[in-house]
């Protein structure tokens, strides 16, 4: 039986901390990391570079595609694939993946209730990218994490009440803090763990 270096092979095929610190440049790293823990907008130019390191990650590690991958009301994943593969003027293939690509996606919403009726343009759905939670490989598929929502902003998978909670959470929370004197404090994280469930 071969053996498995375990440490090794945990988070192998994710784009997490450690692999961002080690390809990105320290700035776009910086404003990245700025943007995950103070919610900070996210620069488009931030966007194309993580985009560029992500796919040449991916690629290293044998992905041919992406997929924003989402948690819809249905009670299971959701994913929309595409292929890293764009066609050349030469009858070749580019590898292309863009910042724009990264950060919003467009599967079709019409399949979701919506309470009446409404235009063609308001069933769709957009997928946008999650940076608080890393990017992973499965199948040869880079799956980005995203959250899933309707033309008109209402949320339509389990993950945008979660952050919103956590942004209202966090923006009152330092509000408080601040009253105490703590100015200093740029951002409170909420995690949930199986012992909140003991105590409800």
């Amino acid at each position: 039986m071969e053996k498995v270096n375990v440490p090794e092979l945990f988070g192998s095929l994710v784009f997490n901390d450690k692999v961002m610190r080690a390809r990105l440049s320290s700035d776009v790293y910086a404003s990245l990391k700025k943007t995950i823990d103070e919610n900070a907008r996210l620069d488009e130019s931030v966007a194309d570079e993580v985009a560029k390191e992500m796919k040449s990650w991916a690629l290293e590690n044998g992905a041919t595609h992406f997929t924003h991958w989402f948690q819809p009301l249905t009670g299971v994943t959701a994913e929309k694939h595409d292929s890293f593969i764009e066609p050349s003027l030469d009858g070749g293939v580019l590898m292309e993946f863009s910042g724009k690509e990264l950060i919003k996606g467009e599967p079709d919403a019409s399949s979701f209730p919506s309470g009446g009726l409404r235009a063609t343009f308001e069933a769709r759905g957009y997928t946008a990218w999650d940076p608080t939670s890393y990017a992973f490989i499965k199948d040869h598929t880079l799956c980005i994490p995203t959250a899933f929502c309707s033309y008109s902003g209402e949320a339509l998978d389990k993950k945008t009440p979660l952050l919103r909670s956590m942004h209202a959470i966090d923006k009152q929370a330092k509000r408080i803090l601040k009253l105490f004197g703590h100015d200093e404090v740029k951002n409170v994280k909420t995690s949930v763990g199986p012992e909140q469930e003991y105590f409800l």
